[in-house]
């Protein structure tokens, strides 16, 4: 009986290992999804340009975006290695402190007013902002951005080419070199 016991303890501290070392692997394995605050400390220490994926509870493409785009290991590897990402739910009520300011629930628009900002008050979901090393000029693009869309979406302002390259001449010469897997359901 005692080793019975013994199994069923080792078992369930197993199980709750496994549980809790989920979240780890996601992190480990995921986009490593900062809040804005956490993003402000980093780029103190390491400048980065900053992505943004702001979405709703509500939305549907917002999930297939991430469930198929922010899913792809290599844009995964990209992103880690070359902007700071931040997920940011454009309804959050609560308030963000955010390069100095404090940022509320707007009821008359029923979002965020950082949300607004960085949509340029084009409230759309999801979009994905990009913006500069030092908070500055943000580029909001609205929409559900496939796996080879993203690429070069994020290659263009990762690899400093809008710096030298209109965006309608970069895509023209863009050779994406991501693989798109299929969605197995």
């Amino acid at each position: 009986m005692k080793k019975i016991v013994l199994a069923l303890c080792v078992l369930l501290m197993g199980a709750q290992m496994a549980v809790a070392g989920n979240g780890n692997k996601e992190d480990k394995d995921g986009i490593h999804w900062l809040t804005f605050q956490q993003a402000e400390q980093k780029m103190k220490e390491q400048p980065k340009k900053v992505l943004i994926d702001v979405y709703t509870g509500w939305c549907g493409w917002c999930k297939v975006m991430d469930k198929k785009t922010y899913t792809n290991p290599e844009l995964i590897k990209y992103v880690n290695d070359n902007f700071y990402a931040v997920k940011f739910d454009a309804e959050q009520k609560s308030s963000i402190e955010f390069m100095g300011k404090t940022w509320n629930y707007d009821a008359a628009h029923k979002v965020n007013a950082l949300a607004l900002d960085l949509l340029h008050g084009r409230l759309s979901y999801p979009t994905t902002v990009i913006m500069e090393e030092n908070f500055k000029s943000e580029e909001p693009i609205p929409g559900y951005l496939e796996v080879p869309v993203m690429e070069s979406i994020l290659k263009y302002f990762g690899e400093k080419a809008y710096l030298h390259q209109k965006w309608d001449d970069y895509q023209k010469s863009f050779k994406g070199t991501w693989s798109v897997v299929a969605d197995k359901k």
